[in-house]
């Protein structure tokens, strides 16, 4: 029994004590004992509510930091339109916008205090906010994915919206606890009636208008999901037709020709493809994304006047939330303020492209809304429903209704687009008055005199009369982009490509300058050693490098900084040499060995150990060049040997790995050791390890003269979501190897055909015998 309700019964037992006192009174007291008992039990469940609050405060905080990193993300790139690359629409993120929006969602908590209702409007806002900056995700969902995920936000925004109808209804949104003061006494009330209600009524108005912004960007998400489809397969068309363009250039399938500067251009023709045919900057330049970024900056204005009238000095907390819910309104005040940053700036994307009055005035025709916008819709409305009736009457009627149903959807998505585009063009003319006002006549006069407006700020000189424009990818053949906007792009992969040319592997090019050839390519492997595999047994690029740096690590004379040398440069190059196996190499005998090749070399870089045995270097009992080969060779052999006897029938991964391991190092250690003959006992380690490491560099050297045609692979991919972080990587690797491309085209390479240059089985049998 609580305290308080057994107060309650000694304070009746005293009355009672008092002769004078009426049992009519005695015993409509005691009627309340069950309210005082309930009462005291809700304040008992409510006692985990401020936890609650702050895993509202989590939720609404990781929501906030991944609205920062897309906005870090698009200043550290230019991307001023601020693609979505960690806040996007998904089943996770939908969970925590669910959590962070918890207390509109409460419908039964009362919440009087004056930080207690502005909390609750402002995660209305917050809401606004979040799915102002999510709206260009939906650019990259498949069909399936942008169906579910736009009925999963509908159902949570129509939920919320209820529930907040539900509290406007029944005064729990606008109750404040001033509102009491009036029924305690009405001589000595603080307001008058009239206040009163004004007070109460203010709350449900602002939180209608919430309502209603909630519900228009549903209706904007709803209008760019049925253009998002048809508008990626009009991007995809010319992005083919740009493609088969590139593809012409005749020298991109020559090795050896393929120089840094063309590959620069390659590199530039599909940066321009990729940008300008990005799903989401075409949803981020779009009339419904200004207008979502409009709503969401007045949506926050909104709340800001209301925190600045209502909450000066913030007062303690009223509700079950208690000191959590000042935690809850600052933290979702400063995400409402840093959110509304990139919606905001989205506003005036289309500025990338060319403006002019003729532009603006068919801009905003209804009958000039694009058909990307209701293709989806004719489609449908062309399409025939199969009918459970046989009755032709009954199939008319049904497809009479689909069609005007249709219609009806047709006609309001118009309005919904002309309405977008209108709000758009306001803004760009609220965007000019404010550059007037900031005395930048004459900047905006220029940019007039060409019919563009552009945001992006650099004027430099755009390629070496170099024609561009065929690689552009436009939705709209109407909307040109402007030359500051093409010339931007192109300086910006110039600059990603600058600054990857600083992080040029040192160690990697210091082992290239071992080779002078490509002779060991096929020294290192006799093809006379006898085969231990009951299969053919294939090369591959990587793993005769880690069984080659295995064997050198094993050798105790030579000093640790140049073996660590070593490592550095083998680890360096390992990561070209896989870029290179897995752009070319897809049969699964090859994919089996570059993982084995990477799991070794984890363990053997990191470890220093092979297969699990400790290298010889670290084992003194094998100190000789002849003994650590004969070690390593026979390790190899019985390894092998045990696998194929314990693994009858089909392998499993781990010892196919393992068998394939041992079967390079048998080979390889047997070759060299066959290669010095009888003069084995009269090689010096240092000598050895000279000659492993001019093998590792032949090695690494042919390899690596695939590089250019890596490149220009990762240039083009079929995934239109993917393809800008394709090109991004080809840039990349660009910048870094661009030393090695250079130093390694004054080779002459062997006459190979181009497609089996990838191939190391295929150099090892042109320089076995080059003149077949």
């Amino acid at each position: 029994m609580g305290s308080g309700l057994s107060e309650y019964f000694q304070n009746l037992d005293q009355l009672k004590s008092y002769g004078n006192v009426p049992k009519e009174l005695i015993n409509s007291l005691l009627s309340y004992n069950l309210f005082i008992y309930r009462a005291e039990q809700q304040n008992k469940f409510s006692e985990p509510m401020p936890w609650i609050g702050i895993y509202i405060t989590l939720a609404s905080l990781f929501c906030i930091l991944s609205m920062v990193a897309d906005l870090l993300h698009g200043f550290r790139n230019r991307k001023f339109w601020f693609p979505c690359k960690y806040f996007t629409l998904n089943a996770a993120s939908l969970t925590v916008i669910a959590v962070a929006i918890k207390l509109p969602m409460d419908l039964t908590t009362l919440m009087p205090g004056y930080v207690d209702q502005a909390a609750k409007l402002g995660s209305l806002s917050f809401m606004c906010t979040m799915m102002a900056n999510l709206l260009p995700s939906l650019a990259t969902m498949s069909s399936k994915e942008l169906v579910s995920n736009i009925i999963a936000l509908a159902v949570l925004v129509i939920t919320l919206v209820v529930n907040v109808c539900i509290q406007i209804n029944t005064g729990a949104i606008s109750y404040l606890e001033d509102d009491d003061q009036y029924f305690y006494t009405s001589k000595y009330a603080r307001f008058s009636q009239d206040d009163m209600y004004t007070s109460s009524s203010g709350n449900g108005i602002i939180a209608a208008t919430n309502v209603g912004m909630l519900l228009t960007l549903l209706i904007i998400y709803a209008c760019s999901s049925l253009a998002i489809l048809k508008s990626k397969q009009i991007l995809e068309s010319k992005y083919q037709v740009a493609h088969h363009k590139a593809l012409k250039d005749k020298e991109l399938q020559q090795p050896g020709i393929l120089t840094t500067e063309k590959l620069k251009q390659h590199v530039s023709n599909y940066w321009i493809m990729a940008g300008t045919g990005n799903p989401q900057f075409m949803i981020a330049s779009s009339a419904t994304t200004s207008a979502s970024g409009a709503i969401c900056a007045l949506s926050t204005a909104y709340y800001i006047l209301l925190m600045f009238f209502s909450i000066r000095p913030l007062p303690a907390s009223q509700s079950d939330y208690k000191w959590s819910l000042s935690v809850i309104l600052i933290t979702q005040f400063i995400g409402i303020i840093l959110g509304t940053i990139a919606p905001l700036s989205r506003c005036f994307a289309a500025l990338s492209f060319k403006v002019s009055l003729k532009w603006i005035v068919n801009h905003i025709k209804v009958s000039n809304v694009e058909s990307y916008w209701t293709q989806k819709l004719d489609d449908l409305k062309q399409s025939s429903i199969p009918s459970p009736y046989s009755s032709r009457k009954c199939k008319f009627v049904i497809q009479s209704l689909k069609n005007l149903f249709l219609s009806i959807c047709i006609g309001f998505q118009k309005t919904v687009v002309v309405a977008c585009k209108i709000i758009r063009v306001v803004l760009i003319f609220l965007l000019i008055c404010v550059v007037y006002c900031l005395h930048c006549g004459k900047w905006l006069k220029a940019m007039f005199s060409t019919s563009s407006i552009n945001m992006v700020q650099n004027t430099e000189q755009l390629g070496k009369d170099k024609d561009l424009s065929q690689y552009v990818l436009q939705l709209q053949d109407d909307m040109e982009f402007a030359e500051r906007t093409l010339k931007g792009i192109s300086k910006s992969v110039n600059s990603l490509i600058q600054k990857a040319e600083k992080q040029q592997p040192k160690n990697l090019m210091k082992l290239l300058t071992e080779s002078t050839g490509f002779e060991g390519v096929e020294k290192f492997d006799s093809h006379h050693a006898p085969p231990l595999l009951s299969e053919e047994y294939l090369h591959s690029w990587s793993l005769p490098l880690v069984t080659l740096t295995t064997i050198a690590m094993s050798l105790p004379k030579i000093q640790k900084n140049i073996v660590d040398c070593l490592l550095s440069g083998v680890s360096e190059g390992l990561v070209y040499v896989t870029l290179v196996e897995e752009s070319f190499n897809f049969t699964d005998d090859h994919i089996s060995i570059q993982k084995a090749a990477k799991t070794l070399w984890v363990e053997v870089e990191v470890y220093h150990k092979w297969l699990g045995n400790k290298l010889p270097k670290y084992a003194p009992k094998a100190n000789t060049v002849e003994q650590i080969l004969q070690w390593l060779r026979d390790i190899g052999k019985n390894i092998v040997s045990e696998v194929e006897s314990t693994d009858i029938g089909v392998p499993n991964g781990n010892s196919k790995c393992r068998s394939v391991s041992a079967n390079s190092m048998y080979r390889i250690t047997e070759t060299i050791l066959c290669s010095y003959h009888e003069n084995i006992g009269q090689v010096s380690q240092e000598e050895l390890f000279a000659e492993l490491l001019s093998l590792i560099a032949d090695i690494l050297a042919a390899c690596l003269t695939n590089l250019p045609q890596v490149i220009a692979m990762k240039c083009h991919t079929s995934a239109i979501e993917k393809r800008e972080a394709s090109v991004h990587a080809a840039a990349q690797l660009l910048g870094e190897t661009m030393q090695i491309i250079n130093t390694l085209q004054v080779r002459e390479l062997p006459s190979l055909n181009p497609n089996d240059m990838a191939f190391i089985d295929k150099w090892r049998s042109y320089l076995k015998d080059p003149f077949p």
